[in-house]
Parts: C-alpha cells; structure tokens; sequence
C-alpha cells in the first residue's frame, strides 16, 4: 500500500500556532464551566460571549493562514476552493432542518483522505463560506469555523489511513461522523447557551450559580433545544458516508494521486 499523500505537511511553527488557537477554543467554549462564581469573568458574564467571539475572529484566520503557508501551493488551493465551495452548497439543502445537514459527510471523507492540515482549513473556510451563502453571519461564526476546522482535522487523524481501506474504513469513519457530529452540536451549544438571557429561561446560563448547577442547566438546555438535530445531523452523515463514501473516497484519492502535492513544481527554460 502507498503512502497517501498530503496536501499540507504541519510543521513546528503551525503545530504551536494550532495547539495555542485550540487552547483559546476550549476556554473560549468551556468558560462557564471553569471560572467560579467570584472570578472577574463571571462577574462580566453578558460581555465574555463577544470577547470570545472576537479573539476566535482574529485567530481562526491566523491559524489558517499559518497551516496554509507550511505547504498549501497552487494544486492544494485549487482542491480547497472546490471542495470549500461544494461543502457550502451543501449546507443550505437541508438548511439545518430536522438535523439534516450533508456537509458534514463531505467534510469527514476530505479530511480522511486529505490530512489533518488540511482538514482543518477546509473546515474553517467552508463554515465561513457556507455563513456567506446563508446570511449565517453573526457572533457564533467563529465558534463555528473552529468547531468545523476541530471536526474535518479529527477525520484526518484517524489510525490507517494509508492501510485501511474498504468496509472497515467506512465503519470508522461512520463511528467518527456520529460521534463527531454530537460533538459538534454540543460544543456549539456551549457557545450559544451563553449569549441566553438569564431572565428569559431557567435553563440559561447564571453566573451567579455554581458549576454543578450550571451544568445541570446545559444538559437540560442541550436536550429542550438541539438533541432531535444533533441526532439527525450524526445519522445523516452516517448513511451518506456509508451510502455514497466508497465513491467519494475513490475519487478524492485518485485526484489526490493526480494533483502530486508533495511534487514541488519546476518551469523549465524554454529551448532556443
């Protein structure tokens, strides 16, 4: 079996820069769960939502361009641009209705078959293209251009992909497409649950409660509000990984094959 190539080698530099913009990520989406009632965060509760929201809208972008510059040339843009392109026009079939979202399917296989460096900015720049096509523009865009860059990057850190093929690389990759589809939506949740209005729900978030309370709060708020959709966007991009993933996959590697990304490419001086 060959080697699979990829589209973009992280190195060093986008390892840190990765690891750092996650770090940002988790606080930026776990924050009521980790500052106590007392901490200064807490205390300005209605304004960490928009601060979050803003630093994500400045290092998101950074990262991605930073990924970009470790080896993303003119072959791997052109593969980015159509499958970013195909993964927004996707998005709107289902408009999220009843979970039904395809995009999520493309983005799991794209990311299997081309790397975590990759994936992660396919990931980011198809939720911020998709936001464009939708009118979905607002303060949860960069929550979710990191969680879709986390969900595409996981697919490529997945075990075998240059030896497992065939039926059990679609079951790990349907496992990986329902777990990570409930992953996204929960993870999503914890940036829409705090931008609530305290006095408008009981399941909001209060940051005068404390941890376990609000917790108690969430899990109600993710089972009132997004379970029915979570669960169809996590069977959703199972049937179609296992419906339509052999095809799919087939003709990702073979342009993969084709495009020759870890090929440098050379001119050559024209013969007199």
């Amino acid at each position: 079996m060959t080697r699979q190539a990829r589209a973009v080698r992280l190195g060093p530099r986008s390892l840190a820069a990765l690891a750092l913009v996650s770090a940002v990520g988790v606080v930026a989406f776990t924050w009521p769960f980790l500052a106590p009632p007392t901490s200064q965060l807490t205390a300005h509760a209605q304004d960490a939502p928009w601060l979050f929201a803003g630093l994500l809208v400045l290092l998101v972008p950074v990262l991605a361009a930073t990924i970009s510059e470790s080896g993303l040339g003119p072959k791997a843009v052109a593969m980015l641009g159509v499958l970013a392109a195909t993964g927004a026009a996707l998005r709107p079939i289902g408009a999220g209705t009843a979970g039904i979202e395809p995009m999520f399917f493309l983005m799991v296989l794209s990311g299997r078959v081309l790397g975590p460096g990759f994936g992660f900015v396919l990931g980011s720049v198809t939720m911020f293209a998709s936001a464009l096509l939708t009118g979905g523009v607002g303060p949860w865009m960069p929550f979710q251009m990191l969680a879709m860059g986390w969900f595409t990057m996981g697919a490529g850190l997945l075990p075998g992909p240059d030896r497992l093929r065939g039926r059990a690389e679609l079951a790990l990759l349907g496992v990986y497409g329902f777990l990570a589809a409930f992953a996204y939506g929960t993870v999503m949740n914890m940036a829409g649950w705090t931008f609530m209005d305290q006095s408008a729900s009981n399941i909001a978030f209060d940051p005068h409660a404390t941890v376990p309370a609000n917790l108690a709060r969430f899990v109600a708020y993710c089972l009132a509000t997004s379970l029915g959709w979570d669960l169809g966007r996590a069977l959703v991009t199972v049937v179609l990984t296992l419906a339509v993933g052999p095809a799919v996959l087939k003709a990702l590697r073979r342009a993969t094959r084709r495009a020759a990304f870890e090929t440098a490419v050379t001119f050559d001086a024209p013969t007199p």
